[in-house]
């Protein structure tokens, strides 16, 4: 197990050896909530690298991850617990048979850790050898509100109370990370409860440092090409702009392609890897996209230093 980074220089030394290109901000509001034990709220468009977070501490630190999935219907059986009724009717019928317990002692029996199934947001509560697990909620606001205020007491004190067995408390705070890409606002309680962080697009040096890192294969001509793109995308009139993971995939896409430089008719073979939706994709398709190609080669042409 890793120790926690004691600083935000150290903070953002972890996240770069599990090759994740953050800015110092990301860094300190991580370095805050892994020191004071709270949950890291992050919100953000779709790709921008939220989840990345979750996955890179628990590499970088050595944990166990739990990742809760959010979906709307998820409830407390999908997301905390349940009873394993199965067991619980054998045990009933193995006690009817044998006779040797009254029923008070197999209704205790009954509601024991040993017949719970514990999920998630339970298992984080746990004692891990290899210490406290980071734990995942991706996507909260995909989740219905009454979920996100079953939340509240876990996120204030790191417990669940089972109304059967009582309240169970983490022996250490597992480290939380909530994400989520703010289609419905999130309520101010849950909010109050964690260090809030927005993850926005990269500026065009850090995304430029992010493809060196996730796409090395990637000439830099062309790495330098997909990102001035990809930027001038960012600016355009879209239904969904592309992140970071579809700069990385377009990338790679390109290079598996050999190719070493961007042209209007493999950025229009290929704008299915860095567009989703087929209104964004017929208008840059064409035209524009050579439009966008000339000024992205003539800004990197004007910007290159003189021989």
């Amino acid at each position: 197990m890793t120790a926690l980074p004691r600083s935000v220089d150290a903070t953002l030394a972890l996240l770069g050896r599990g090759r994740y290109v953050a800015d110092r901000s990301l860094a300190t509001a991580l370095y805050l909530a892994l020191s004071l034990n709270r949950p890291l709220f992050v919100e953000g468009e779709a790709g921008v690298g939220k989840t990345e977070i979750a996955k890179v501490l628990a590499e970088t630190l050595d944990r166990r991850l739990l990742r809760l999935q959010c979906y709307e219907g998820l409830d407390v059986a999908s997301a905390v617990y349940e009873w394993s009724y199965a067991r619980q009717m054998v045990e009933i019928r193995l006690a009817e048979v044998t006779g040797e317990r009254d029923r008070t002692s197999i209704e205790e029996d009954l509601f024991s850790e040993r017949f719970l199934i514990k999920r998630p947001l339970l298992q984080a509560l746990d004692q891990h050898l290899e210490g406290p697990p980071v734990l995942l909620i991706d996507e909260i606001d995909r989740a219905d509100e009454p979920f996100e205020a079953y939340l509240l007491e876990f996120l204030s004190d790191f417990q669940i109370t089972i109304p059967e067995i009582g309240t169970i408390a983490a022996p250490e705070p597992p480290v939380a990370i909530i994400t989520s890409n703010r289609t419905r606002e999130i309520h101010d309680a849950l909010k109050r409860r964690c260090f809030y962080y927005w993850v926005d697009y990269p500026d065009a040096e850090r995304e430029l440092a992010i493809l060196k890192v996730k796409a090395p294969d990637a000439p830099a001509a062309l790495s330098a090409e997909i990102v001035g793109f990809v930027q001038k995308l960012r600016s355009a009139d879209l239904f969904k702009l592309p992140g970071v993971a579809e700069t990385i995939d377009w990338a790679g896409a390109l290079t598996q392609l050999d190719c070493v430089a961007l042209d209007p008719e493999i950025v229009n073979d290929t704008l299915g890897a860095l567009l989703k939706y087929q209104d964004d994709v017929a208008k840059i398709r064409g035209a524009e996209a050579g439009r966008l190609v000339e000024l992205v080669k003539s800004e990197l042409a004007r910007a290159a230093p003189a021989p």
